[in-house]
């Protein structure tokens, strides 16, 4: 797996819905009719952060993720981007 590039822009794939859970949350790709399971409420606070912050860096630390924890949501994200729950964003 490529190393994830946390001071790019990513969003929410939109084929992707979102369903909040007490331990984080469920995504299903309608496209790939994959499920992906996010395991803590603070990925799921950093995956919605995705769509408005200007990187991934950003969206990790409007969501109180710390620079120790950032090699960890890297890896996290890297695997949402993998299997397609996330994408690149391009500027408007």
């Amino acid at each position: 797996m490529d190393a994830f590039d946390l001071d790019s822009a990513y969003r929410l794939h939109p084929q992707v819905s979102v369903r909040p859970e007490r331990f984080g949350a469920l995504l299903y790709h309608f496209g790939t009719r994959r499920l992906s399971f996010l395991k803590s409420p603070a990925l799921l606070s950093v995956v919605i952060a995705l769509d408005g912050a200007p990187t991934a860096r950003a969206a990790c630390a409007q969501a109180g993720v710390g620079a120790a924890e950032l090699p960890a949501y890297a890896r996290a994200l890297a695997t949402l981007t993998a299997s397609q729950m996330i994408c690149a964003r391009t500027p408007a």
